[in-house]
């Protein structure tokens, strides 16, 4: 769950209809979807952190510090879930970069940092809250041929564009122009979580990463040199109940 800014809200007031956000939105933090990271390109939804659907909520439905961005997955299994900000890791006030550990099985698992502080049952809310969670549907083509389909299996897909990336790269480790190349075929993939796993150790790549994905260095997440996640969260715009971790 890649951490992000949004920044202050492009207008004054609220907005109505709130679907008015979504270019700025789209703008600051891409075309991905804030929970899965997945990329979409068309139909990516204002997403209300705190559902509109629940009359607790009501008065933020234009409220833009309320958005963030999601797919139809992420934003149907969300629905009307009650979120109380202080019982979720949110990417747009914590370092969610810090809360979770990404795996090749496609897996997505609290990390030991998160354990460590206590944190490890927010972490398995957070991803429950939009089935992050969920096991890998397998699905196969008339050839007996594995299709992606559902968020697992498009992570483990993502992590092997990543990994033969990564292999390239180990034979012209000098190349501006190979890099260049991987950066923009992360961002066309998307999934930055598993980028940024797969190039552990590479500061070079990871900050081309942090710097091609929208909203990801306003946050103040990771460390310019060493690119590892600062913890707690900078949370720069002061937003309610962060800087959990």
């Amino acid at each position: 769950m890649r951490p992000v800014r949004r920044g202050a809200s492009p207008q004054a007031g609220e907005f109505d209809p709130y679907a008015d956000a979504q270019h700025h939105l789209i703008s600051r933090l891409g075309h991905y979807c804030s929970y899965c990271e997945r990329p979409i390109l068309t139909g990516l939804a204002v997403e209300h952190i705190q559902a509109k659907g629940l009359p607790a909520y009501a008065l933020l439905i234009g409220t833009w510090t309320n958005y963030l961005l999601g797919c139809v997955n992420c934003n149907s299994t969300k629905g009307d879930k009650d979120v109380v900000l202080s019982a979720y890791l949110l990417p747009d006030r914590d370092n969610t970069a810090y809360a979770f550990t990404y795996t090749i099985d496609g897996k997505i698992i609290p990390s030991a940092a998160a354990i460590a502080l206590g944190l490890d049952n927010i972490a398995f809310e957070t991803l429950a809250l939009t089935g992050l969670n969920k096991k890998i549907s397998e699905v196969f083509d008339e050839n007996g041929k594995a299709v992606a389909i559902d968020r697992v299996a498009q992570r483990m897909e993502a992590w092997g564009t990543a990994q033969m990336a990564k292999s390239l790269l180990a034979t012209q480790p000098r190349s501006n122009e190979l890099k260049l190349c991987i950066t923009e075929l992360a961002k066309a993939k998307g999934f930055f979580s598993i980028w940024m796993t797969v190039f552990d150790g590479n500061p070079d790549m990871r900050n081309r990463f942090i710097d091609a994905f929208p909203g990801t260095r306003a946050s103040g997440c990771y460390d310019p040199v060493s690119t590892l996640p600062v913890s707690p969260s900078p949370n720069p715009d002061a937003l309610a109940n962060g800087a959990k971790l």
